[in-house]
């Protein structure tokens, strides 16, 4: 069975940077396709970034240049590093992995698509007071 733990979750300062990690079993954290995406309450979950197999990584317009993901083969731990967090970032942080090749991202946009996610996580909350 797989299962997706996250933690790294907290409150920081506007500005302030944030370590979520996501410790993966049932699952290679190599294989198709894993990554971070984030929901406000009432509000849809969103794409954060994703890695696929050959490492090829997709973030989110409102988080490049600011999150980084990357993979532990040898621990098989997903990480994404969150910097210059701003209020907005505000969210719970999930872990979700994909079975089918490649990562997908949702119709007409380069956003990683929740829907095409198998395996989640019960989440990390990230709180970012301004």
């Amino acid at each position: 069975q797989v299962q997706l733990a996250e933690s790294g979750g907290g409150s920081v300062q506007t500005g302030g940077s944030l370590r979520l990690s996501c410790a993966a079993s049932g699952y290679t954290v190599g294989r198709n396709c894993i990554g971070w995406l984030r929901q406000v309450p009432g509000k849809e979950r969103e794409g954060v970034a994703t890695v696929d197999s050959a490492g090829y990584t997709r973030y989110g317009d409102s988080v490049k240049g600011r999150f980084t993901i990357s993979r532990d083969d040898a621990t098989n731990t997903l990480y994404l590093r969150m910097n210059s967090l701003k209020p907005e970032d505000s969210a719970m942080y999930y872990c979700a992995a994909q079975e089918a090749t490649g990562c997908l991202v949702v119709a007409g946009t380069t956003l990683p698509d929740p829907a095409a996610m198998d395996y989640w996580g019960k989440g990390t909350l990230a709180t970012i007071s301004s």
